[in-house]
């Protein structure tokens, strides 16, 4: 029974530290919708010739 604890902990321990390296790349806020859904600028329109 311990080992599953300690697995438990290792595994847990190893999540929170590559989330904790990704840095900003990872969104843990939940489901988006509608305009929240994107986090890039809109690119400017090109302008007629």
């Amino acid at each position: 029974m311990w080992k599953i604890a300690v697995g438990f902990i290792a595994f847990a321990a190893l999540a929170l530290f590559v989330i904790s390296k990704a840095g900003d790349k990872v969104d843990m806020s939940g489901e988006k919708h509608g305009g929240d859904t994107t986090t890039h600028e809109a690119a400017p329109a090109a302008a007629p010739k």
